[in-house]
C-alpha cells in the first residue's frame, strides 16, 4: 500500500491552471489590442511631455530650485546647500542626464497614481461594501512580488518606458488609497456632526472639512507612493525601461562594482531628496497651518 500521501501532497490532487491563466491574457490582449495601443500612445505622449520639461530645466536651475527647497522647507540654509550637494554629486558622477529619464518614469508613474489613487481612496472612506472589495485586492498588489507586475505589463504595452509606468503604478498606488481613506474616516467625528448641523452638502463636507483635516495622513501617502516609485527603478530597467535602474542592471550582468555603485549611490540621493523634500514641506505647511 502507497503512503506517501502522508508525507507528501498527492499528485491526483494538483490542478493545473498555469496554462488556462496564459490563455485567458492572450485571449484578453488579442481582444482589446486596440486599446492597449491606444493606451500605450496616451501615456508615451505623458511621457515625453514630461520629460520635455524635466530636460527643459538646466542644470544648474535645478540645483538652485532643492537649495531653494530645501533651505526654506527646513529654515536651515546648511540644509539646502547639502541637499543641493548630494545632487551634485550624480553630475560629477556622470549620471546626470540617466537621473533626468528616471525622474520622468518616476513623476509620470507619481503623477497617475495619484490621479487615481486619490479618487478610489476618497470613495472607499465612505462605502464600506467599496472598501471590502477594494482592500483584498491592496493587500495583494502590495504583497505580490514587484516582478510579477512586469509579466502583463510587457504582454499588453511590450518594452520600453510605458510597461515601467504601469508596473511602477501598480506597485506604487495602494499607500496612497489606504491613507486617504484612513485619514478621512479618522477626521473628528464632533467636527463632521458641527458641520453636518449647519447643513453642510456631502460635497461641502467633504471638501472643507474632511479633507483639510486629513490632509497630513494623506500626504504621507503621497510620499509613501513617490517611495515605492522609486524603488521601482531597477525592477523596470529589466523590461527595457532606461535611466539609473540599467546602469545598476548593466553592472549586475558585467560584475562591474563600480558602475552598479554609483548607480544605486545616485538613486539613493534622489529618493532621499524626494522623501527629505516632500516631508519638510508638508510638515512646514502643517505648521503654518497650526499657527
Amino acid at each position: 500500500m502507497n503512503l506517501d500521501w502522508i508525507t507528501h501532497f498527492p499528485d491526483n490532487f494538483k490542478i493545473d491552471i498555469n496554462e488556462t491563466i496564459d490563455k485567458a491574457v492572450n485571449n484578453f490582449n488579442k481582444s482589446f489590442d486596440g486599446v492597449f495601443d491606444a493606451i500605450k500612445e496616451v501615456v508615451l505622449g505623458f511621457l515625453n511631455v514630461i520629460g520635455f520639461v524635466v530636460n527643459l530645466i538646466p542644470w544648474w536651475l535645478l540645483l538652485i530650485v532643492v537649495f531653494i527647497l530645501g533651505w526654506k522647507s527646513s529654515k536651515k540654509i546648511r540644509k539646502g546647500i547639502l541637499y543641493a550637494s548630494c545632487l551634485l554629486i550624480i553630475g560629477f558622477l556622470g549620471l546626470w542626464e540617466l537621473m533626468n529619464i528616471t525622474l520622468t518614469i518616476v513623476v509620470a508613474s507619481v503623477m497617475i497614481s495619484l490621479l487615481f489613487g486619490l479618487p478610489i481612496g476618497i470613495l472607499v472612506s465612505s462605502n464600506k461594501k467599496a472598501f471590502a472589495v477594494v482592500r483584498p485586492i491592496l493587500d495583494a498588489m502590495q504583497t505580490m512580488p514587484s516582478f510579477v507586475y512586469l509579466i502583463p505589463a510587457v504582454m499588453f504595452f511590450g518594452l520600453g518606458k510605458v510597461p515601467a509606468v504601469f508596473a511602477t503604478i501598480i506597485y506604487a498606488i495602494p499607500p496612497v488609497i489606504r491613507l486617504t481613506s484612513h485619514a478621512i474616516n479618522q477626521v473628528d467625528k464632533e467636527m463632521v456632526e458641527a458641520a453636518q448641523s449647519f447643513g453642510s452638502t456631502r460635497l461641502q463636507l467633504l471638501i472643507k472639512v474632511k479633507l483639510p483635516q486629513a490632509l497630513p495622513t494623506i500626504m504621507t501617502g503621497v510620499n509613501q507612493t513617490m517611495m515605492m516609485a522609486v524603488s521601482m527603478v531597477v525592477t523596470c530597467s529589466m523590461i527595457g525601461a532606461s535611466g539609473l535602474g540599467e546602469e545598476v542592471l548593466i553592472g549586475i550582468n558585467r560584475l562591474e562594482i563600480g558602475r552598479g555603485f554609483t548607480a544605486g549611490i545616485s538613486i539613493v540621493i534622489v529618493a532621499v531628496l524626494m522623501d527629505r523634500l516632500t516631508q519638510g514641506w508638508f510638515s512646514k505647511k502643517a505648521a503654518e497651518k497650526e499657527e
